[in-house]
């Protein structure tokens, strides 16, 4: 990996209180949003590269914008698991050719982080289906179109369907 490594920051240092604000996200996909492996001018790379998936997929659009904390979704089947790593294998395989996409290398399903926070991004756009860009954009879903997302220290928390208030407690460093 290129790039020194820096210490993760606490969710305190990125959100001011009155924006803890969540979105539960399944695994593999939260994990594809974060990439807690890349740092450095490698981020930067992937960023440009579009391996970070930048978009979040949903069936209901949302008029929220702004920073909020991703929580990884406790609930991951091995089918779940395995149909994502295949989605990985088609858009490189089938839609892109190999210089577009870069190889994923998912974690092994037993060290995706579940049932807690992971991460930060900002939500800057609800793109609907008819106007998808982003090969991680699925057709018939509205896009949550994110930026600057990083991973943060994960902090065990209870998640909710939509967007959920976090208590500050649950953000805090112990």
């Amino acid at each position: 990996m290129s790039g020194e490594a820096k210490p993760l920051p606490e969710a305190t240092e990125i959100l001011a209180p009155e924006t803890h604000i969540a979105l539960s996200i399944r695994q593999p996909w939260a994990w594809l949003i974060v990439r807690p492996d890349l740092i450095g001018t490698e981020r930067a790379a992937a960023v440009h590269a579009g391996v970070l998936k930048d978009i979040e997929n949903r069936s209901w659009p949302t008029r929220f914008r702004g920073r909020f904390l991703i929580h990884a979704a406790q609930s991951l089947t091995r089918a779940q698991y395995n149909a994502a790593a295949q989605v990985l294998r088609e858009a490189r395989r089938v839609d892109l050719t190999e210089a577009d996409m870069p190889r994923i290398e998912l974690p092994p399903l037993q060290e995706l982080q579940r049932g807690g926070i992971v991460g930060h991004a900002t939500l800057v756009q609800c793109v609907p289906h008819s106007e998808r860009q982003s090969r991680w954009h699925m057709q018939g879903h509205h896009g949550f179109k994110l930026q600057d997302a990083q991973p943060l220290p994960f902090r065990p928390l209870k998640g909710r369907l939509g967007f959920f208030k976090v208590p500050n407690a649950s953000v805090v460093p112990k």
